[in-house]
């Protein structure tokens, strides 16, 4: 069911569509303000920092379409209502204070929010505050200048209310600025990467967090701060090379890792890059690419029945929400329309609306350990390596399968005994025939190459399994050495189809496929190691795309303790495009492992293992 206050046939093309749908968005949240507070009470769960940090969570994300509006010109409805909030919330004396911040702390993270509304929105926000006032909000932000923090992106939380410091003339501590870039140095991968901490992942918080309020940074800035601004932007161009890939043309983007219940967030990162003129790509590009995301998502059912973003991605999903999600998380979703702080004359504005340019396929991007592969209908990638390590709810099924698509998206674990719960999509699940499942985790190693990717990974001490990911044209092909000192039963799945309506079934020995009226997925074994082909359903709600239940292609077998190789081919796609015909041939020669399909082929040394 689609909201009634959230103008779904808005076509999102101009500024001024945009700035309808950010209004409509946030007047769907003013009638949950709760009466004379500074908290938004969106719904009755809440996150492990508690229900009174999450209202204030809710109240200050909004902030993140109210700042581009106030700083293009334009004031959102019920904007007293807004001064209000802040005032009371930052006011030691008020009923409604947020209060003194603690280790690790939540309010850090919102802080963020009001660094940009000083540093871009200034005059039409203290406009309404008096001295005192003024003095209290400057007092309760500057908190975070010797807050104890996670070492990670929350390092920009506190340099971003340093740049509101500056931009609005409070007194800056330029102590704070240094260190905390500094933490930051430390993870810097080079080539426009950074992990989020030291061995951290490289997901979207590099594109949502560091590039996007490094541009920021970069922006504002400039005056006092020169030659980290140049080098601020210059990674983050390095950066766009790479995360361009992210994109399909529809204007998805690969869902992959935490936190994707921010959702539009994803394309964050080119708001920052049209707010702060990064000459990477022409504006009509980078307009593109936000446009089509955001009209992407509305295409999915985001909002509740009352206009409110829910928990989830493309549905209402608590099931794959982390710990940390709150029910006004989802709206640092709104720093995407970062945009409209540039006005209408702008060259992002004012320009063509472009598709994407031409992609090479596949991209191979070393320091994430991905490669990202543009098929005729979506988007998908192969990656290896990346853990997190905080580990948050459905860990491995968010960073550790072998693959991930903008059209098939991927399940969440439901449970570790059963097949049905182990989220067998894009992974080899493997037991000791108990019927509990185990599949990658930890990488002991990994090595990327153009087309392919190397891990070494252990699900038990006594079995070491060896995997090769490679994209052949629109063929992935995996490739697994197994030694093991235990009999295990092994299961090892393509990308996940919705079971409702029931899709053709065809699972035999060697192969399963399965064909809906628009979609095809497939898994065919090429190695002597028999396998049977066999349908797993998931519980409903598992599928981040779709809430039905899911029905995954997987092959099955037993391994006896031992040396073992398993190669299988995967495809999935448009029913139309499918073409089982042309899946790869392998041929085995020694240590030689050379795939060959009709326009593509790898050798494969196994032998050159580290």
């Amino acid at each position: 069911m689609q909201p009634d206050n959230i103008t779904f046939a808005n076509p999102l093309k101009t500024r001024s569509d945009l700035t309808q749908w950010v209004n409509e968005v946030l007047n769907a949240v003013t009638p949950y303000f709760k009466k004379a507070s500074s908290r938004v009470d969106l719904a009755n769960f809440t996150a492990h920092y508690g229900q009174p940090v999450a209202g204030m969570e809710a109240f200050s994300r909004l902030l993140w379409g109210v700042t581009p509006l106030l700083a293009g010109g334009q004031e959102p409805a019920r904007l007293s209502l807004y001064i209000q909030a802040i005032k009371d919330g930052t006011n030691p004396a008020h009923p409604d204070y947020w209060g003194q911040i603690g280790d690790s702390d939540q309010r850090v993270v919102e802080m963020a929010a009001y660094g940009l509304l000083l540093a871009i929105a200034h005059q039409p926000l203290l406009a309404h505050f008096s001295a005192d006032e003024k003095q209290h909000l400057w007092q309760w932000l500057k908190q975070s200048e010797t807050a104890a923090i996670p070492d990670n992106n929350w390092h920009f939380f506190p340099i971003l209310v340093q740049v509101g410091f500056h931009r609005c003339g409070m007194p800056v501590n330029h102590e704070a600025l240094e260190s905390h870039f500094a933490a930051m140095e430390r993870y810097w991968l080079g080539e426009g990467w950074y992990s989020d901490g030291p061995d951290r992942p490289r997901d979207y918080y590099i594109s949502m967090g560091f590039h996007f309020y490094g541009l920021i940074y970069a922006q504002l800035m400039a005056d006092v701060d020169p030659n980290r601004c140049a080098e601020l932007r210059q990674r983050a161009a390095a950066f766009a090379a790479d995360f361009i890939h992210f994109f399909a043309d529809d204007g998805a983007a690969v869902p992959f890792g935490r936190s994707l219940t921010y959702r539009f967030a994803e394309a964050a990162f080119w708001s920052a890059a049209a707010f702060a003129g990064l000459e990477v790509y022409s504006p009509g590009v980078v307009k593109g690419i936000v446009l089509r995301h955001l009209r992407w998502w509305m295409q999915q059912q985001p909002f509740d029945r009352d206009g409110v973003l829910s928990v989830g991605y493309s549905y209402p999903n608590l099931v794959m929400a982390e710990d940390y999600n709150a029910p006004g998380s989802p709206y640092w979703g709104l720093k995407t329309v970062l945009v409209l702080a540039l006005g209408e004359d702008d060259a992002f504005w004012r320009a063509e609306e472009l598709p994407l340019p031409p992609q090479t396929s596949p991209h191979a991007i070393p320091h994430a350990a991905q490669v990202l592969v543009h098929q005729h209908d979506h988007l998908w990638m192969l990656t290896s390596g990346q853990l997190e390590l905080n580990n948050f709810v459905n860990t491995e099924a968010k960073y550790c399968k072998f693959a991930y698509s903008t059209r098939f998206g991927f399940t969440v674990e439901r449970g570790r005994y059963g097949l049905a719960h182990a989220s067998a999509d894009s992974m080899l699940l493997l037991c000791e025939h108990d019927n509990y499942w185990r599949g990658r985790r930890e990488c002991q190693q990994v090595v990327v190459g153009d087309n392919h990717i190397y891990s070494r990974w252990l699900p038990w001490r006594d079995v070491t399994v060896d995997s090769w990911l490679v994209a052949l044209g629109d063929w992935q092909v995996r490739i697994h050495r197994l030694v093991s000192a235990r009999d295990l039963a092994c299961a090892e799945g393509g990308f996940s189809l919705s079971a409702r309506p029931q899709p053709e079934q065809q699972a035999e020995p060697g192969f399963c496929r399965l064909q809906n009226d628009a979609d095809a997925s497939a898994i065919y074994c090429l190695s002597a190691q028999p396998r049977c082909g066999e349908v797993v359903l998931t519980p409903p709600n598992s599928n981040l795309l779709f809430a039905d239940r899911a029905a995954v292609p997987v092959l099955r077998g037993a391994l006896a303790a031992g040396e073992h190789l398993l190669i299988s081919a995967v495809w999935a796609g448009s029913r139309a495009d499918f073409a089982p015909q042309t899946r790869p041939d392998v041929a085995i020669s020694g240590d030689e492992i050379r795939l060959t399909s009709a326009s593509h082929n790898t050798l494969l040394t196994l032998a050159a293992l580290p």
